[in-house]
């Protein structure tokens, strides 16, 4: 059996409150209009009822009773005020209740059937009681004598329940046509109501809806990338436990307010791109600790003639580990390199040296070889000695080998002792690696000579690299851009634009340090790290 949309469940719920709520203010109105229709009638007789009282042709004629019978002057009387105020009787008494009049001239002289306790003590009292006419409103009230103010007689004035009724019952289309605008009106917005949210809730029932977020929550918390959403107003409304994670904010507590991106310790270039809603593919932002890559969207709500956006939803995946295997690869494919080319480097030294052995001049070859062998040994034998971390050592060398095929000079200085300075090699290779290769491109591409060089000191408490290079220089407004995300000297598409100082600046944060940038002739970065010695193992 099909559920109930919500919708449509909040319609027939409305409708029935409607109903119930016409049903009870109808009846409130009915009860209030017969409750006025009595007062009223309870009013105009004790006008009446008072008026005849003071009247001294009644006054005369009770004082004369008994000796005298006053049902000849009454009743006339009594009759014609009946037509005259549109009463159903009038009863003039003695105080015995002894009937003097009433509109049943064979109900003469019998007794009145009421209260008369009140009259009889000097008070009008007004009550509903069926008599001789049926249920009827009535009033009594006390004929004084004139001047002692001695109760002489009552008069009663009443209205019957029935011609009551007959007047209530002209008030009851009023009543229902009330009730009905009442009945249509709510109605109607019941309908109107039922169609922007069955729109809001695509027709879906409450237990759906439920199921619906439930597994929506479940796939937003399981889902290895982030993801945000940022409301038009710059609230960040929704975001996962591995979005918390990988942006460095505490996990998003229930019924919490959102918080504003400028509220948040986010680097400025995500910031901007959360904020501007804008449309990204695959965008690599840095934060201190990561390379992040971002896809984001704008959002807007379905199935509406005129979609109203809800802002933009991000996914965020982490790519350091990728980053760091691609700066592995880096390495290695340096290495690579470096060896190919000493491989055909040495190849065409040994054909010298066997050219020069078969000529006959062994003391040439001999002094060739050991020129040869003491050159390449030179860099090697001072890197490993002095750096003590073979993969930065060999980073260097591979790299050297690399800048002498690009026809740069690339010479290494190592003081201390960098192996128990307590760096991590990942940091080191990626702050020398791509140093090193910024320094070559910017030598390669200037005037001769053509050099870059290395400086690795260790003492008090610091490890200083610092890498220059004969090329043209950074100008000093450009000093703090080429650190951000992004800008490069390099042509567009090149790999590794604007990635690569980015990087030797996080990992430099990440370490505690410094990085500074100097130099009008050819660039100077100085990288400051304070010592961390490694742990006994």
């Amino acid at each position: 059996m099909r559920q109930l949309s919500l919708a449509r469940r909040l319609f027939l719920l409305l409708v029935v409150a409607v109903v119930l709520f016409t049903a009870f203010a109808g009846t409130a109105f009915f009860l209030d209009a017969r409750d006025q229709l009595h007062q009223a009638a309870g009013q105009r007789t004790l006008s009446v009822a008072q008026a005849i009282a003071d009247s001294p042709t009644v006054a005369n004629a009770a004082l004369a009773a008994p000796g005298t019978d006053p049902t000849p002057t009454l009743q006339p009387y009594a009759n014609q005020v009946i037509g005259d105020a549109g009463l159903d009787f009038i009863t003039i008494m003695a105080t015995d209740g002894t009937r003097w009049t009433h509109p049943n001239p064979t109900e003469i002289g019998g007794k009145y059937l009421g209260s008369t306790s009140q009259a009889l003590a000097g008070q009008p009292f007004t009550e509903t009681y069926t008599g001789t006419l049926g249920p009827s409103v009535r009033t009594i009230v006390p004929i004084k004598a004139p001047g002692s103010g001695r109760v002489i007689g009552m008069v009663a004035a009443g209205v019957t329940v029935t011609n009551l009724d007959v007047a209530l019952a002209s008030r009851i289309p009023a009543v229902l046509g009330i009730a009905i605008v009442v009945l249509l009106l709510g109605s109607l917005g019941a309908a109107i109501l039922e169609r922007r949210i069955s729109a809001a809730t695509h027709g879906y029932g409450l237990e759906q809806l439920s199921q619906l977020f439930a597994y929506y929550e479940s796939v937003l918390h399981s889902v290895r990338e982030g993801v945000v959403m940022v409301d038009p107003r710059g609230r960040l409304v929704i975001r996962n436990d591995q979005a918390s994670e990988l942006l460095g904010l505490p996990a998003a507590q229930t019924g919490s307010a959102a918080p504003l991106l400028s509220s948040l310790d986010l680097p400025e270039s995500l910031r901007e791109l959360l904020a501007s809603g804008r449309t990204a593919h695959d965008e690599i932002h840095l934060t201190r600790d990561r390379v992040l890559v971002v896809n984001q969207e704008p959002a807007s709500s379905p199935g509406a003639r005129r979609p109203r956006s809800l802002g933009s939803v991000a996914t965020l995946r982490d790519q350091t580990e990728i980053e760091a295997l691609g700066s592995e690869l880096a390495t290695m494919r340096t290495l690579s390199d470096a060896l190919r080319s000493q491989t055909h480097e040495h190849a065409n030294r040994l054909h010298t040296i066997v050219s020069l052995l078969e000529l006959g001049r062994t003391d040439q070859a001999l002094a060739f070889a050991t020129e040869d062998l003491s050159l390449s040994q030179s860099l090697a034998n001072e890197l490993v000695v002095s750096v003590q971390e073979p993969v930065l050592a060999a980073l260097v060398m591979g790299k050297a080998a690399q800048a002498h095929e690009r026809g740069v000079q690339l010479d290494a200085d190592a003081t201390g002792s960098l192996g128990v300075a307590g760096l991590e090699p990942e940091h080191l290779v990626t702050i020398v690696g791509n140093l090193l290769d910024n320094a070559i491109d910017a030598a390669a591409g200037g005037e001769s000579p053509k050099w870059a060089a290395l400086e690795l000191h260790e003492g008090e408490g610091t490890v200083t690299i610092e890498v220059s290079d004969s090329g043209p220089g950074v100008p000093a407004a450009e000093r703090e851009r080429i650190l951000q995300f992004g800008y490069s000297t390099k042509p567009h598409g090149a790999v590794g634009r604007g990635l690569g100082l980015a990087l030797v600046r996080r990992s430099v944060a990440a370490l505690g340090g410094t990085l500074a940038v100097s130099g009008e002739r050819g660039a100077v970065f100085t990288v400051t790290i304070p010592v961390r010695p490694r742990e006994a193992q």
